[in-house]
């Protein structure tokens, strides 16, 4: 019998180092130098000769956002689930982080505030995976690319992926034309990794050769967001992060802000809307929004904090995954891990954390002895679906709820969300509750997690006894 998606989930989220890798290839060729195919060649690592990372973007990560990431100057969180995987692969890459001076939290309590709907609810419980890593994206993925490119079987060349070589029903190679240059140059590899993100031409690629494209699933979610960075100043605050969230409903508008503490004594600050709602570049409109929209610390951190960068907006206009487990023909020799497989509204900070989990996906999928030169990997994209299965369900439940937003329902949607309501005005209370929804969110756990049966008598006594008589359960 087929392992469930929850027990899948378990193993791939595990924080086990492999102790099985064997060297399977000679090459393989990783199309992208972001944190999905960064993660994608270290696994790789272990079982080819020589991993190449083609990437078109020659900039310095550790001089800021690059062009190739155009949302890389705003908020970006890696959630716990993602920390576990960092460290499974790269052992002490936390400590690492917090001697470069990523900011450690105030105590052993995790400094986190929530606010949902304009309430502040309970604060998450400190986890396993050690103090939170909360730093800028550049800071992070230079990091990592720090720590990939040490691995002596790996380096990294700088073009723009032109294409792929099919031969005998596999991929045997890919094409980049090399920066600064005009020719394209052919690589030969075992194994080509898409880690191209959102844009990824994989899709016409495969068409052009013959191939079925990938379905694609949309959710037109409209998000713009704006971020600035401020000086960290405790006359000012002590805020150390804060997550707002207000859902769409009767008297809300949907909106979302938080409020980071990252390295170099700084806060980023966001603020987000959706569908008409967006936030500008002008100063006195953030600092408005911030004030008027959101609690005191976003207001006081905006009027009176040291504003240390422009205010950066962002718009995506849609969630989407291509459903690469649904292809009955796919060349053998290919792979594709991160936003080039499903890309999900940024807020929910379930991105990096995604790519992190294809990378152990990889990583099962190339320990379970295939011939990767000669075989589709239909059983890597079936591991990977169940993480992005897993991730979709969070994050498309709230944003179905938005009143621009039009579908797709999944089967079974009504029951789903009554369920999922109940759970929620809970877990707002009920300390229990709060920890087994916080590990779902965080992708800890898989969301099967919650539909439990000694889930759904908790929640429903804990609404019970809430109607009966104000303020928190007894645990």
């Amino acid at each position: 019998m087929p392992a469930s998606p929850s027990r899948l989930f378990a193993q791939i989220t595990t924080a086990e180092p492999p102790g099985d890798t064997t060297v399977v290839m000679r090459r393989a060729v990783v199309l992208g130098g972001s944190i999905a195919g960064l993660m994608a060649a270290r696994v790789l690592s272990d079982h080819a000769d020589e991993v190449l990372i083609v990437e078109r973007d020659p900039s310095d990560v550790d001089g800021g956002p690059r062009p190739g990431v155009p949302q890389g100057s705003q908020v970006h969180a890696l959630l716990p689930a993602g920390q576990v995987q960092l460290e499974r692969w790269f052992p002490g890459i936390a400590e690492e982080a917090f001697a470069l001076g990523a900011p450690l939290p105030p105590s052993d309590e995790v400094a986190a505030r929530i606010f949902i709907n304009g309430v502040e609810g309970l604060p998450p419980k400190p986890g396993s995976s050690g103090p939170g890593l909360i730093t800028t994206r550049p800071f992070l993925e230079a990091l990592v690319r720090r720590r990939t490119l040490a691995v002596d079987n790996i380096r990294m060349v700088y073009g723009r992926a032109d294409g792929l070589v099919f031969a005998d029903q596999r991929v045997s190679g890919a094409r980049y034309v090399p920066d600064g240059g005009t020719e394209p140059v052919v690589v030969p590899a075992d194994l080509v990794v898409d880690a191209m993100g959102r844009s990824s031409r994989l899709s016409d690629w495969l068409d052009e050769n013959g191939w079925p494209k990938p379905p694609m699933q949309r959710m037109p979610i409209k998000l713009n967001y704006a971020t600035a960075l401020y000086r960290r100043d405790e006359k000012i605050s002590d805020t150390w992060v804060v997550v707002y969230h207000t859902m769409a409903g009767p008297g809300r508008t949907a909106r979302i802000g938080g409020i980071n503490s990252v390295e170099d004594d700084r806060w980023i600050m966001l603020v987000a809307g959706y569908d008409t709602d967006r936030p500008s570049r002008d100063v006195a409109d953030f600092t408005r929004r911030c004030r008027e929209q959101y609690p005191e610390m976003f207001g006081a951190i905006a009027e009176y904090g040291e504003m240390l960068s422009d205010v950066i907006t962002y718009h995506q206009a849609d969630s989407r995954r291509r459903e690469f487990h649904q292809l009955d023909r796919l060349p053998a020799g290919l792979v594709a891990a991160g936003d080039a497989v499903a890309s999900f509204n940024p807020v929910y900070g379930q991105g990096m954390t995604s790519a992190t989990l294809h990378a152990s996906c990889l990583s099962a999928y190339l320990r379970s002895g295939p011939r990767p030169h000669e075989q589709p990997a239909h059983a890597y994209f079936d591991l990977v679906r169940v993480v992005v299965d897993a991730a979709w369900q969070v994050s498309t439940s709230a944003d179905i709820e938005l009143p621009h937003v039009n579908g797709p329902y999944p089967r079974g949607y009504k029951i789903t969300k009554w369920f999922g309501d109940l759970v929620f005005r809970a877990s707002r209370t009920d300390p229990v509750l709060s920890r087994r929804l916080n590990r779902v969110t965080t992708m800890l756990d898989h969301p099967s997690a919650l539909s439990r049966p000694s889930v759904l008598l908790r929640a429903l006594r804990v609404g019970l006894f809430a109607r009966r008589q104000p303020g928190p359960a007894p645990e």
